[in-house]
């Protein structure tokens, strides 16, 4: 795997890109997980103060000007944080803060990374006054100071307990209720506290969320066999860095195999198609890629394959074309040779004359035979350029009977068309499939050549057929071959040069139309059946 790495390949850009994302995502997710944490621990801290320090400010709310300052004492005590009562804020609070004090809840601002500065508003008569302390969580000390304030704000509600925890449970963040002694759950020594009217604290039980928490239990002073039950109140937990840590580890490893794998695979399709490419500039032109799929990597396979197979087509066609040529000019150069000589060598001033016409007649010959090569080459050097326009085809019919009557051939040209055709179609080229196809088979009919023009669905269809002796049917599919003819004995006047059919062939396939040989059920000889969308 290693040993195939190339730092400047697509896929190490790909390997190096993951990666980089990754890394990023883990600093994002590290951020996040802080904010998360920070946010958690804020909203844990202002649930908990407003808990354990609303009562306390009710408290407070209730001392007089004699005894506040001992009782203040002796909460500080209890609580083991200092209490302090201030007459405004030290900061200028915001909306949200603002609400709180409105609701009677509890504010904290972080001091550090375990403390918190606490303030609530004493819920009194006159000018506003603040409960300042530090909160650095929820422990046992805590938790029995928050059981003994409960129970002395209950002994001012005789009888109407369960009424007064209702008119609490919205500043408070854990249960709290009054339970019988019995269905408490406590073990023995836990009972033979409560008996001796101790508090009771269960530390680190599970609530149904599986996080940590304490539960205080504590005698109830109005009613008898009862205890106050506070909690579970569930214990701050953060989401632990190791966590995230180890998490993004797993995901890294998991994207990286799974990321290997895939990229692996479209690797080793691109080696495939190099492995071609490598082959065909060695000059082999038969290679060609096994790949399938719709992908763009198959796309790209097939396009190779068409590419390779267009290439080589077109080599091929050439090497025939230059063997063609050189085969087919040797003739009429060497008659325009001897004919020269003859003529040098002929006092007859007659016998010059015909000579001249025989060099005219060979010099048409190879004018007419080198149109041939350069329209044939011209269609096979790749896409020609071809403007599709309507073409009239009752008119294009006209003009092919008149350039066919000053031929003089002794067949006769029949045309069976509507009164009315009009195809897209490229104008010359029309023109010149036409010519080609009717000249072939003028060469060959005893009598009559018939041509058909018709509309059969989106296609246009163009019929010519002749009453000769036909073409075999072994041999049909070589007739479009360049430079072939089926009857050697016809001479180059007669039987042309082999090359009109594959002309037609290829401005057929430029046409994205079909021609096919068959046998003339009318007139029994060939048939020439073209095809093409009359539409673009």
């Amino acid at each position: 795997m290693w040993r195939r790495f190339k730092p400047n390949s697509i896929f190490a850009t790909i390997y190096g890109g993951m990666l980089l994302a990754i890394i990023v995502v883990g600093l994002a997710s590290y951020a996040a997980l802080t904010y998360i944490n920070n946010e958690r621990a804020q909203r844990y801290t202002e649930g908990m103060a407003t808990a354990l320090f609303h009562i306390t400010a009710i408290s407070v709310a209730r001392q007089t000007e004699d005894n506040l300052s001992l009782w203040l004492q002796d909460a500080e005590a209890l609580l083991g944080t200092p209490l302090r009562l201030i007459s405004r804020l030290p900061f200028k609070p915001s909306e949200h803060e603002q609400e709180r004090i409105k609701l009677g809840l509890a504010i904290a601002h972080r001091v550090d990374q375990d403390r918190s500065q606490i303030w609530i508003k004493v819920p009194r008569p006159g000018p506003a006054i603040y409960l300042e302390s530090e909160l650095a969580g929820i422990g046992e000390k805590q938790a029995r100071a928050a059981a003994i304030f409960y129970l002395e704000d209950l002994s001012n509600y005789p009888e109407q307990e369960d009424v007064r925890l209702r008119t609490m449970a919205p500043y408070i963040g854990f249960p709290l209720s009054l339970v019988p002694f019995d269905e408490a759950g406590l073990d023995s020594e836990q009972r033979r506290r409560l008996r001796q009217d101790e508090i009771v604290v269960r530390f680190k039980e599970l609530t149904a969320s599986g996080r940590s928490a304490i539960t205080v239990y504590a005698p109830s002073q109005t009613t008898p066999g009862k205890l106050l039950r506070l909690g579970p109140m569930e214990l701050f937990e953060a989401i632990p860095m190791s966590l995230v840590i180890m998490a993004s580890v797993l995901a890294l490893l998991l994207i990286t195999l799974a990321s290997y794998g895939l990229i692996h695979i479209f690797e080793l399709r691109i080696q495939a198609i190099e492995a071609t490419l490598a082959r065909i500039r060695e000059g082999d032109l038969s290679a060609r890629v096994d790949m399938e799929g719709t992908d763009e990597i198959g796309r790209l396979g097939l396009t190779l394959n068409q590419m390779a197979g267009h290439i080589q087509r077109l080599l091929d066609a050439q090497r025939e074309l230059t063997q063609a040529v050189s085969h087919e000019l040797r003739t009429p150069l060497a008659r325009l040779r001897f004919g020269m000589e003859m003529l040098a060598e002929s006092d007859d001033i007659e016998h010059r004359y015909e000579q001249l016409d025989r060099l005219d007649e060979d010099v048409a010959q190879l004018n007419q035979l080198i149109d041939e090569i350069l329209t044939y080459a011209n269609l096979e050097k790749g896409t020609p350029d071809l403007v599709f326009e309507p073409v009239d085809m009752v008119a294009l019919m006209q003009r092919i009977q008149r350039e066919t009557e000053a031929l003089r051939k002794p067949a006769r040209l029949e045309v069976v068309m509507p009164d009315a055709m009009v195809v897209d179609a490229v104008p010359r080229y029309m023109h010149r499939v036409i010519q080609n196809l009717v000249g072939n088979a003028l060469r060959y009919a005893d009598s009559v050549v018939r041509v058909t023009c018709q509309i059969k669905g989106d296609n246009a269809v163009l019929i010519v057929e002749d009453d000769g002796p036909g073409i075999p049917e072994d041999q049909r599919s070589r007739v479009f071959e360049p430079f072939t003819r089926l009857d050697d004995s016809r001479t180059r006047s007669t039987g042309g040069y082999g090359l009109g059919l594959s002309i037609v062939n290829r401005i057929v396939f430029w046409f994205t139309g079909q021609i096919h040989v068959a046998k003339s059920e009318a007139l029994g000889g060939a048939a020439f059946i073209m095809s093409w969308p009359k539409n673009r």
